[in-house]
């Protein structure tokens, strides 16, 4: 068999395969290697694609003589990725060779989404822990002094009630969030297709956080230009809780100004947003977020100044819930902010 007869099964993998001879130079390779290590490889030694001294290593034990090796590998160039590698032996009597000289076949196939998946699971798992641990940890001590030391002391047991009562609530919030943001993952790919009025949602929202923005001293003003067109495809729920999110966090956040501003119009496009979409701002006149935050803002967890979050009951996860949402809704939400002057959450939806 020539090598070449081989091409045509190889450029049909997705993994990036070489050929290689008993000096490990590279015989042929695959399209998929020649897109990701280049094409000028043919010829040349296999160490000058991949240097990594376990993925030389394999390779000549099986030149040696062993039938097959399989190892995983990290290469930091042009990207950190990793690779799960598979050395195999072939004759050469099965490539007409003048003598009997072995060949080496060597695939590796990205698997860095496998190795990313784990460090998530495992970060989301650490990152739930250390959230619980904190109330819990409070309750049992209350509990423990409500028992004891503050049996009968009715002041003490009045204000420990209350601190309990808080930290219930801090996790049952939490668990619901949880509980959305696992119900958003599993519907991620599934596109909704029921017609929505998205001034209604809005309004709806706006008459639901009325109590929390009289609370906070805030006024909220609604900005909707005259004969816009508001029909979205999307999921009710969902949206109204990406609005609901967004205006709380601005309330609470934001709300320093005195003064929030949504503002709805349309737009021909959007970058990440292919068609004709809706834009929602929401804009407030607060403190604004430092540059730096601005990229993680959407992480699970994650927090500009984690005391005043959890004193205003968030929970870290709300914005990883909105980004999630639209993204389902083949959506997008952008953050603007300067310090001193306020931030503004746009969510662009196709129409």
């Amino acid at each position: 068999m020539q090598l070449k007869l081989l091409l045509p099964v190889l450029d049909g993998l997705t993994a990036s395969v070489f050929v290689l001879d008993a000096e490990r130079r590279v015989l042929l390779v695959n399209e998929a290697g020649k897109a990701l290590f280049g094409s000028a490889l043919i010829g040349a030694d296999f160490v000058q694609t991949v240097r990594n001294p376990q993925c030389l290593k394999a390779i000549s034990k099986v030149l040696e003589g062993a039938k097959k090796a399989e190892l995983v590998i990290t290469l930091r160039k042009p990207v950190r990725t990793t690779y799960q590698v598979t050395v195999t032996r072939l004759g050469s009597k099965e490539f007409s060779a003048e003598k009997d000289q072995p060949r080496a076949v060597i695939s590796l196939e990205n698997i860095s989404h496998v190795f990313e998946a784990e460090q998530m699971r495992s970060e989301f798992v650490a990152n739930v822990s250390h959230e619980l641990r904190s109330p819990l940890t409070a309750l049992n001590g209350f509990i423990e002094t409500l028992k004891g030391a503050a049996k009968d002391d009715n002041i003490a047991r009045e204000r420990f009630l209350g601190i309990m009562e808080r930290e219930a609530k801090r996790m049952n919030r939490l668990i619901g969030d949880l509980l959305s943001l696992s119900k958003v993952e599993a519907d991620a790919h599934i596109r909704p297709e029921q017609q929505v009025e998205i001034l209604t949602v809005i309004k709806q929202v706006l008459s639901v956080l009325e109590p929390l923005a009289k609370k906070e001293c805030v006024d909220v003003q609604l900005n909707i230009p005259a004969g816009i067109e508001e029909m979205v495809p999307g999921d009710v729920d969902q949206l109204q809780q990406v609005f609901v999110n967004l205006l709380e966090n601005a309330i609470k956040y934001g709300g320093s100004g005195g003064l929030i501003t949504i503002a709805v119009s349309e737009k021909d496009s959007t970058a990440g947003v292919p068609g004709p979409v809706i834009q929602v701002d929401i804009i407030d006149r607060g403190a604004g977020i430092k540059s730096e935050h601005i990229p993680r803002l959407t992480e699970r967890f994650y927090r500009v100044d984690k005391g005043r979050s959890r004193e205003k009951g968030g929970t870290g996860l709300g914005l990883a819930i909105v980004k999630h949402i639209l993204a389902r809704h083949r959506g997008r939400l952008n953050v603007t902010s300067e310090i001193g002057k306020g931030s503004t959450f746009t969510v662009c939806l196709p129409r």
